[in-house]
């Protein structure tokens, strides 16, 4: 038998056995009522975004206390505002803004340092701590969840992060079944491991079903056009060649050149190639998912290290399929729903980004995290397939 991982070995992690990646608590809607006023800029980003106004709003608001934050998912919400305040900033209207005031840029770099992330709005801000449910006790699903905070609002761009929750949410069943599939490969204990990778594949292949709906109300061109440029970041974006100064910050010496938040900053996707031991040969996505760790909150990087040191489940399938046909087809079968999450999602970046002839201030040929992505994606797929026995 194989030794119990028990609730607190992901917590350690800042990981939920029930919720995986998204916050144990739901996420605080509000900031403490002494920064009630940046709490109302953040509320009014899509009307005051018509009428281009964040900017002067800005430059007009009080300083940002940290002191005011107490607990941690207080200072979790408080980057959630500050992440989509900045980025408003820098993105309203035709020409971008190259530097943030120091009354908006200092406390966010500040409380960046705090959780131990990049001064930009990331996934974590953008999509795991930016919902809430209709019924406090109901289920994680997009039929129960409502977005915190928005840019413009609409329908497509609430379902483009509620998919992304909903997915994060059916994960946990496989996150929760890593380590014990790890302990089991270590074991030889064959008949456990065979378990864990069937929960594994059946959570793939709910958040499979979930992607599939991103088109039910997400339409592509709305999505490029309204959505996708604010949350570009200023790295290898041709509008914003040198990058970002954060005026005031004097730790920042210059411009800063920060990706724009991407579902890349997920755990999700490296933890479970880790896990199965999918192999991506060298090529320039590869160092930009390497990067983009950086932007993923600590915990998560620390629990993807983890599943990484224990090493991938492989060598054991390999060596007990002969005597257990069943545990190989478990593996081919995490591994082909992997695939098929990696083909839609590069189906979506053809049909979102790609076929949508933008130029400028919004680039198709680049993703949000502003590196090339086509072919490279088609090529991690393919070594996703490759894998299987």
């Amino acid at each position: 038998m194989t030794a119990a991982v028990t609730t607190d070995d992901l917590k350690r992690f800042d990981v939920s056995a029930e919720r995986g990646f998204l916050p144990e608590h739901d996420p605080e809607r509000t900031l403490p009522a002494p920064l009630g006023l940046w709490d109302e800029l953040a509320r009014e980003l899509p009307k005051r975004l018509a009428a281009q106004r964040v900017r002067a709003a800005v430059r007009s608001m009080p300083r940002f206390e940290l002191a005011e934050l107490r607990t941690r998912e207080e200072e979790r919400a408080a980057m959630r505002v500050l992440s989509f305040v900045a980025h408003a900033f820098v993105w309203e209207g035709a020409t971008p803004e190259s530097a943030l005031p120091e009354r908006l840029a200092a406390p966010w770099c500040a409380l960046a340092g705090k959780l131990g992330r990049p001064p930009i709005l990331s996934y974590a801000s953008y999509a795991l701590d930016n919902w809430r449910r209709f019924d406090p006790r109901g289920p994680l699903t997009t039929e129960n969840l409502a977005i915190l905070q928005n840019f413009l609002g609409g329908q497509d761009e609430d379902w483009f992060i509620l998919i992304h929750v909903e997915i994060e949410a059916l994960a946990a069943r496989a996150i929760r079944a890593e380590l014990p599939a790890a302990a089991a490969a270590h074991a030889g204990d064959a008949t456990a491991l065979a378990a864990r990778l069937e929960e594994v594949a059946d959570a793939l292949e709910a958040m499979l079903a979930t992607l599939r709906r991103m088109t039910e109300r997400c339409d592509p061109y709305v999505y490029f056009h309204r959505v996708r440029p604010f949350i570009h970041g200023w790295k290898n974006h041709p509008a914003l060649p040198n990058g970002v100064a954060y005026e005031g910050v004097a730790e920042l010496a210059g411009p800063q050149k920060l990706r724009g938040e991407t579902g890349a900053q997920s755990t999700i996707v490296p933890v479970m190639d880790a896990l199965l031991g999918v192999v991506h040969a060298p090529d320039p996505l590869r160092e930009y998912l390497d990067e983009m760790r950086g932007y993923m909150p600590p915990g998560h990087r620390a629990y993807l290290a983890r599943i990484e040191a224990e090493g991938s489940v492989r060598s054991a399938v390999r060596e007990l399929r002969g005597s257990h046909p069943e545990l190989a087809e478990m593996y081919d079968a995490c591994l082909r729903w992997l695939e098929a999450f990696r083909s839609l999602h590069l189906e979506y970046a053809a049909s979102y980004i790609h076929s949508q002839a933008g130029r400028g201030a919004n680039p198709s040929d680049v993703g949000t995290g502003g590196t090339p992505f086509m072919k490279y994606l088609a090529k991690h797929r393919d070594e996703t397939a490759r894998g299987r026995f």
